[in-house]
């Protein structure tokens, strides 16, 4: 079935089912950034496969709404299938509520699958529209009934990780949510989001692309732990293991059973992390905490052994970058090179690394002006082949057994211009400047944002994208609740936290750099005049210098990068053959 025809089958729904519009989220149960094939719903409708946006449907008009990483992505996907793309003003935003505010009267139906939307998008749906007399309705699926065969949900085996490597157990980790159960005066606590329940109870698995995470719900009060997951994926040594730490298994659907008869007095839900359909099946006699799951932020701190196991995965990532980068060097000018295969190749790189279970996400590999699409990932029939001239950006990481990678790099391929070496060098600047900042106790990442950022706008130039986002330990590498961004996030940055930095310069139809590093917050000193924190740069792998225009670096931001490429040097020397460590040798000699 094309996806016109597709459209047209809703809308026959819609027709029957007296729904004026129907909101299709890019989200699962679970309110997953990236989804098992069974809920890829917006790729499956429209033909558009980026990892945000909102499809909403009405008689007369089909969009899809998302921001300005996936503008050319998404016109180019959404060709002849019936769907339109509605530009995003602000990213993440619902602004296609005010749209529906606008275009219906009262009593209209607006309508979306509840088990798709979050408890947060729910609630901006219904509190907006509501007062208007609009009907909503969070209880219906247009596409099951259409979607001939479907894939169905993943059966993959799961597993468990040892205290070696998650440096705390299961038994530990309750212990430490319940004690913020008890601070917020909850009586018990469900959680959806996969890499919270992984993190919570050192599980694993391989039901999402690039994420090792398992399809599951939990719930924990003081005297139980429950986590519920699909029968046959942990053997019986497993369950038995985490019988011992104090938690009960149960099958993934007898999560809903349990809600519905829920007795206790109170929850704490995350409304960012919780489907409405699970919220709505709450009994209305039991109070309702809306909160931020407390395993997000106890999660997000990382302990000293996934710190020194972390510091080993960026050893070993730095090793297949080097091969990687020496191999694309000495073979662009074959002309038999595209963005598709040097990403397959550098895969291949990853995998000969110890550890290594899965690149961490689709590898962005952009030559020339595809660079400039932030979140571009290359697709057969518009990929470019190389030539030895140009900028080649390469987003790229992976998942290791001991850590999550995420780093962006950018080279040239012979032929540099003046405004590329003048645009590469003041994001380098802006990288620099974030890594080596000093801050204090209690500082937010907005901060960290504006400090980065700086070089740029004092050249009148930016970047729409955030300076840094939250890494897990061989987790999501997209991972809450703290970012590097324009947002007044309200969460601090605290010791232990790995984040990127990762300021970008795009110039449509020319170019995109973007030069990122995972840092890990620290504890500086103390003195009168209060608390300080910097940064430890966990990412080893040499920042190019051959598009470094010196005159605009001033000499800390030369030392700086003269510093980390003899570090980078040393770290990975010693993994290389005579003729690698050559050539890396060259690439990090002093500017």
């Amino acid at each position: 079935m094309k996806h016109i025809e597709k459209l047209a089958a809703i809308r026959q729904l819609m027709k029957k089912n007296n729904i004026d519009a129907y909101i299709i989220p890019s989200s699962d149960p679970h309110i997953s950034e990236y989804l098992p094939e069974h809920y890829r719903c917006i790729a499956w409708t429209s033909g558009f496969t980026g990892s945000a946006g909102t499809l909403v449907i009405t008689q007369d008009f089909a969009g899809l709404w998302t921001d300005s990483r996936y503008f050319v992505q998404a016109n180019q996907q959404l060709a002849g299938s019936g769907f339109e793309l509605v530009k995003l003003k602000v990213q993440h935003a619902a602004e296609y509520v005010s749209w529906l505010a606008e275009k219906f009267t009262a009593g209209s139906t607006i309508a979306f699958d509840g088990n798709l939307a979050s408890l947060l998008v729910a609630n901006t749906v219904k509190q907006t529209l509501e007062p208007l007399g609009l009907n909503v309705n969070g209880h219906i699926d247009l596409l099951g009934p259409i979607w001939e065969n479907r894939p169905s949900l993943p059966t993959n085996a799961a597993y468990l990780l040892p205290i070696e490597i998650t440096g705390k157990s299961t038994a530990d980790k309750l212990a430490e949510v319940r004690a913020e159960l008890e601070k917020a005066h909850v009586a018990s606590h469900l959680i959806s989001s996969l890499d919270d329940i992984a993190w919570l109870f050192n599980v694993r698995g391989t039901d999402v692309n690039c994420n090792p995470v398992v399809l599951s719900f939990a719930y924990v009060t003081q005297t139980e732990a429950i986590l519920f997951i699909a029968d046959g994926k942990l053997n019986e040594q497993s369950i038995t293991e985490l019988k011992t730490a104090g938690v009960e298994v149960r099958s993934y659907n007898e999560v809903y059973n349990l809600i519905e008869k829920l007795e206790v007095n109170s929850i704490l839900l995350d409304p960012k992390r919780t489907c409405f359909a699970v919220y709505d099946s709450i009994p209305k006699n039991i109070k309702i905490t809306e909160a931020l799951n407390p395993s997000n932020l106890l999660k997000a701190v990382k302990n000293e052994v996934e710190l020194a196991h972390t510091r080993e995965a960026m050893i070993n990532d730095g090793v297949a970058l080097t091969k990687f980068f020496k191999w694309l060097e000495e073979n662009v000018a074959s002309n038999k090179l595209s963005e598709i295969s040097i990403a397959e190749k550098l895969q291949g790189f990853r995998e000969e690394q110890s550890g290594f279970k899965d690149i961490s996400f689709d590898t962005i590999a952009g030559y020339k002006d595809h660079g400039a699409l932030p979140h571009y990932k290359a697709e057969p029939e518009f990929e470019y082949q190389l030539e030895p001239k140009g900028l080649l950006l390469v987003d790229s990481g992976g998942q290791y057994l001991t850590g999550t990678t995420d780093i962006t790099r950018v080279v040239s391929l012979g032929e540099m211009t003046a405004e590329e070496k003048e645009d590469y060098t003041l994001v380098l600047k802006g990288t620099i400047d974030g890594s080596r900042a000093v801050f204090t106790t209690g500082t937010r990442g907005y901060q960290i944002d504006a400090i980065t950022r700086q070089p740029l706008l004092a050249t009148k130039r930016n970047y729409g994208h955030g300076t840094g986002h939250g890494v897990g330990f061989f987790l999501n590498v997209h991972e809450g609740p703290h970012v590097f961004n324009g947002t007044a996030t309200d969460i601090p940055i605290l010791a232990g936290m790995i984040t990127s930095i990762e300021p970008g310069l795009y110039r449509e139809g020319k170019h995109g750099i973007r030069i990122e590093n995972l840092v890990a917050a620290k504890n500086l000193e103390s003195n009168q005049f209060g608390d300080f924190m910097d940064f430890e740069t966990l990412t080893v792998c040499y920042i190019d210098t051959d598009l470094v225009e010196k005159s605009i670096l001033h000499q800390e931001h030369i030392d700086w990068l003269n510093n980390y490429n003899e570090w980078v040097f040393e770290k990975i020397a010693p993994k290389l053959n005579e003729e690698e460590k050559a050539w890396l040798r060259n690439k990090t000699k002093a500017i």
